[in-house]
């Protein structure tokens, strides 16, 4: 098994391989299927993220997520750890490592996430995760009264047969890709 660091230059690279009508079309499929589930069509709250070039485009789905009367909260890092706040387009300003990221005052409680949508480097089919490495999502997801199902969403070029895992990486229920 490869290490982290390898696996993560080695999606980066095939990432870039990728033009940005293939990751936009990936994405259209990616977050179809997650709406065709029962945990999307319940969940009040959704946690999602606003991508990287490297990462599933979500900027269409954060729009339509909130025109289908969802709540959707983005996350913003604030020294070693990230919190959520509410989605408004209008809000959003360059933050922690150049990430578009919320300026709002109120924070939303992990306890009020019904839907995480979880981006890493790299998953297995099962659901085990690398993410970039400075562990912002594990910490969330341990975080007292945190009760969200936790989907990733990767480009079918970042999914691994197995990833070396740390005890305290979280997996998460359902990986989605093209």
């Amino acid at each position: 098994m490869e290490d982290k660091k390898s696996i993560r230059g080695e999606v980066r690279r095939r990432i870039k391989l990728m033009s940005e009508e293939e990751k936009q079309s990936s994405a259209a499929v990616i977050f179809a299927k997650v709406e065709a589930t029962a945990t999307f069509a319940n969940a009040n709250c959704i946690a999602l993220f606003v991508a990287m070039w490297d990462e599933v485009p979500t900027t269409e789905t954060l729009e339509r997520w909130r025109g289908l009367g969802k709540r959707v909260v983005v996350p913003r890092v604030e020294g070693d750890i990230m919190r959520y706040y509410d989605y408004h387009p209008d809000k959003m300003a360059v933050g922690a490592f150049s990430i578009i990221e919320p300026t709002g005052e109120e924070e939303v409680g992990a306890d009020a996430i019904d839907l995480m949508i979880v981006p890493a480097r790299a998953f297995t089919p099962k659901g085990d995760r690398l993410g970039r490495g400075g562990g912002f999502y594990d910490k969330y997801m341990a975080l007292e009264g945190f009760r969200a199902v936790k989907y990733g969403v990767a480009f079918s070029c970042q999914i691994f047969d197995s990833l070396p895992t740390d005890p305290h990486d979280i997996a998460v229920e359902a990986v989605f890709t093209e």
